[in-house]
């Protein structure tokens, strides 16, 4: 039965993407921000679908922890699909740094370019991080924040990556904190599976790290150390779900 559901999601979330980017087309001549409610709709839309017909939903632990007054810079975890349209609902108006080569992708990379992210190509090197500071500051100073994946993919659960220097370089080059985010959700929506199982992704919001005075390296090593042991913490809760 869970296999239906799954199928059914599929088949809304793709079909749906057609039509919902070529409506958000006509949101080009708009500012970033009006474009951006427009077509983040279809990500919440999403997210309630999972919910209703999957039976998978979500908590938030730390939203105290988020800067009310000023934009920030997300360090997250990446394990799945699912929290490229969960962060649309859980944190303000945001850009993410991404590969390039989705907004080649038909229909969806068309809708994706609408919401102004930072497409990276990831070979480039210090061109890349570069490109990152320049493009993050003008989208943090628009009133945006800006979503790093630092491990630059998605990791299976269980599995963690060395973090790339990007993120905590745009924080340490523009004086924006840092909220460091980590999350369970390979163990529901596994990254290139297609079954979504159902329960309750745990997300947990980290202490801020404020990054003056602090290097990009140093940075990253409070980001990196923080999420690790988290997700130590929420892979153990899973597993004692059992």
């Amino acid at each position: 039965m869970q296999a239906l559901r799954s199928l059914l999601f599929n088949a809304v979330m793709f079909g749906s993407v057609t039509i919902y980017a070529l409506l958000s087309l006509f949101t080009w001549p708009f500012p970033p921000l009006a474009r951006y409610r427009f077509i983040s709709q279809w990500a919440r839309f999403h997210i309630w679908l999972l919910g209703s017909l999957c039976g998978l939903r979500y908590r938030v632990e730390g939203r105290e922890h988020l800067p009310r007054d000023r934009t920030a810079v997300v360090l997250a975890k990446h394990q799945s699909s699912w929290e490229t349209l969960a962060f649309q609902q859980i944190f303000p108006p945001q850009v993410w740094v991404l590969k390039r080569e989705l907004l080649w992708v038909p229909f969806f990379g068309w809708g994706l370019a609408l919401l102004d992210p930072i497409a990276i190509n990831r070979g480039a090197g210090r061109k890349a991080v570069q490109q990152i500071i320049e493009q993050g500051r003008q989208r943090l100073e628009s009133g945006r924040w800006v979503v790093v994946f630092p491990e630059g993919t998605r990791m299976a659960a269980g599995q963690h990556r060395r973090f790339g220097i990007g993120g905590a370089a745009l924080a340490a080059g523009t004086g924006h904190p840092v909220v460091p985010v980590a999350h369970n959700a390979g163990h529901y929506w596994p990254r290139r599976g297609f079954l979504k199982r159902p329960g309750t992704i745990h997300v947990v919001i980290g202490p801020m790290i404020d990054s003056h005075g602090k290097t990009a390296e140093e940075i990253n090593r409070l980001a990196e150390t923080w999420i690790s042991t988290t997700m130590a913490r929420l892979d153990a809760e899973y597993a004692g779900q059992d």
